[in-house]
């Protein structure tokens, strides 16, 4: 059956309506050995925290691994509880940081860990009146 220019046109309109490409993620860059001078890593501020991002990549053996350092001001929370399909733990330099996995609260103090495996629901706050400071490392899918 023969088209009608009309239909011909609707056709053709149809066919050069092209999606956006997506933008691709950079694939997460291998780590090599290597030392970081805590002196020379920038800091980022959000919400009266500081942030130190100190590395982010793809271990030799396959694992996406992010480490960072945070201080938060009493009081202050990074973000609401959640959970991810990485694991993170947390290393406790200065202060009291409260701690909670599954609704599960702890204390941690200065030298203190605290780990929440894959998927756990957790969340992390500075309950005293003074800055707490600790480094993250996240392991897994998702961190890097």
């Amino acid at each position: 059956m023969p088209l009608t220019r009309r239909e011909l046109c609707k056709l053709f309109g149809a066919a050069m309506i092209v999606q956006a490409p997506t933008p691709q993620k950079t694939p997460p860059q291998p780590l090599g050995s290597n030392s970081y001078d805590f002196s020379q890593l920038p800091v980022r501020s959000s919400n009266g925290a500081q942030f130190r991002d100190i590395f982010k990549g793809k271990s030799a053996t396959g694992e996406l691994i992010e480490v960072h350092e945070t201080t938060l001001p009493p009081g202050g929370a990074p973000h609401p509880p959640h959970h991810h399909v990485h694991s993170e733990m947390w290393l406790v330099r200065e202060g009291t940081l409260e701690f909670t996995v599954n609704g599960k609260t702890g204390q941690l103090g200065p030298g203190s860990v605290g780990f929440a495996s894959s998927n756990e629901e957790h969340g992390v706050k500075n309950p005293g009146g003074t800055p707490v400071t600790y480094f993250v490392v996240a392991v897994g899918p998702g961190a890097a």
